[in-house]
């Protein structure tokens, strides 16, 4: 996508963000309703790409929700995609993302209209099942975005756009690798004074959190290899342990009891009680908001609070958490990179309703922190 196009583009999707913050009175929700949105038609007259005739190619985009910030996001991206591509496309969701029935009525709609191809985000793979056999009978291919449509069975969805949660986790591990003074830490920590690093996560059951943590773990266990190699040990779990006899550095994971606000605090709690503590990681925004609590809702890691020394990053984009980031009390954040994912999406699905191949994409995520997080580039993708 050419470089001026989507400068333009974003900065045409904030300014319909803030809009709607306005117009909604209220949380950065959009203040259209999802019943009666209307199809987002984007066809340059010049160009006009078709399927074999001069029919214009047509895709619904129906995503899990559609007030969220997130998916505004994931809307505009999937805007600027059909207006590249000269395509109509068609993006809804309903207003909750428990309303599986809600959105599977959306869905049948918008079959009706014998799309070319579709792009889907499901609530329930199971409920929409019968669609998805329907459009593997018709030819119509689907394009999974976000969450996708895990363990589709009929062969429908040809290739999902979707964060590859443990390259976005890495990235938390390699900014602590960029850190001067953790560096230093790391290099003169011994066996008789090691170096904590912490990792907290909400559980170990979600494949996005457990993605996250596995991948922050490896990548920091590489970093701290480069200083302490042969005594980097990886503790707290099961699942992520490697122990080694004497270690200068340890990986410590802190998985909370439940996936609870006040469990998540009570893990922070304890981990924060661990000598030779020097960083953490939290793995989402459940992860932040428990820790946050257990730090006087960040005052602690103020400059002259009792973990000012703490190196902290996070993932997501909560208004707690970016009011973290903003203060300096975090050290930054990765947040995913909804715009992308909704370009992605109708990218993906033009090309397979023209027969191209297609494969999954990593959408990728971005690291935000005090210096850039108002930048237009950052700002569209840090949503509450």
């Amino acid at each position: 996508m050419n470089k001026k196009r989507l400068l333009a583009a974003i900065l045409s999707a904030s300014m319909v963000l803030a809009l709607a913050a306005c117009g909604g009175g209220g949380g950065g929700a959009a203040s259209s309703n999802p019943a009666t949105s209307t199809p987002a038609t984007s066809t340059p007259a010049a160009s006009t790409p078709s399927t074999g005739g001069d029919e214009t190619i047509y895709i619904p985009v129906m995503a899990k929700g559609f007030q969220h910030q997130f998916w505004q996001a994931v809307k505009a991206g999937a805007e600027a995609a059909a207006t590249d591509l000269g395509v109509e496309i068609y993006f809804d969701g309903p207003a909750s993302e428990t309303e599986i029935d809600k959105q599977v009525n959306m869905v049948k709609t918008e079959m009706a209209k014998n799309p070319k191809a579709m792009a889907l985000a499901a609530l329930s793979t199971d409920a929409v099942k019968e669609i998805l056999e329907e459009c593997a009978a018709k030819g119509i291919p689907v394009i999974g975005f976000d969450s996708g449509v895990p363990d589709d069975t009929s062969g429908a969805v040809k290739a999902t756009a979707a964060t590859n949660n443990e390259a976005a986790a890495a990235i938390a591990a390699e900014k602590f690798g960029e850190h001067e003074g953790l560096v230093a830490k790391m290099q003169a920590a011994t066996p008789d004074n090691p170096v904590v690093i912490g990792c907290i996560s909400q559980d170990a059951v979600s494949a996005s959190v457990m993605g996250r943590t596995t991948g922050f773990v490896n990548k920091m266990a590489e970093v701290a290899e480069k200083y302490q190699p042969g005594k980097v040990s990886v503790e707290g779990h099961t699942i992520w342990e490697k122990k080694v006899a004497d270690p200068a550095i340890i990986i410590q994971v802190a998985i909370s009891a439940t996936t609870e606000a006040t469990a998540v605090q009570t893990a922070a709690t304890s981990l924060l009680g661990t000598k030779g503590l020097a960083a953490v990681f939290c793995s989402n925004e459940g992860a932040v908001t428990g820790f946050l609590a257990a730090v006087s809702d960040g005052e602690d890691l103020a400059e002259g609070g009792r973990y000012a020394d703490l190196v902290v990053a996070g993932f997501d984009a909560g208004a707690a958490q970016k009011n973290a980031v903003r203060q300096g009390w975090f050290y930054g954040s990765v947040t995913q990179d909804p715009y992308s994912i909704g370009y992605n999406a109708v990218e993906m699905a033009y090309k397979a309703a023209k027969g191209e191949p297609v494969s999954d994409v990593d959408t990728g995520a971005q690291w935000y922190n005090a210096d850039n997080i108002d930048d237009e580039m950052i700002a569209l993708l840090v949503y509450d």
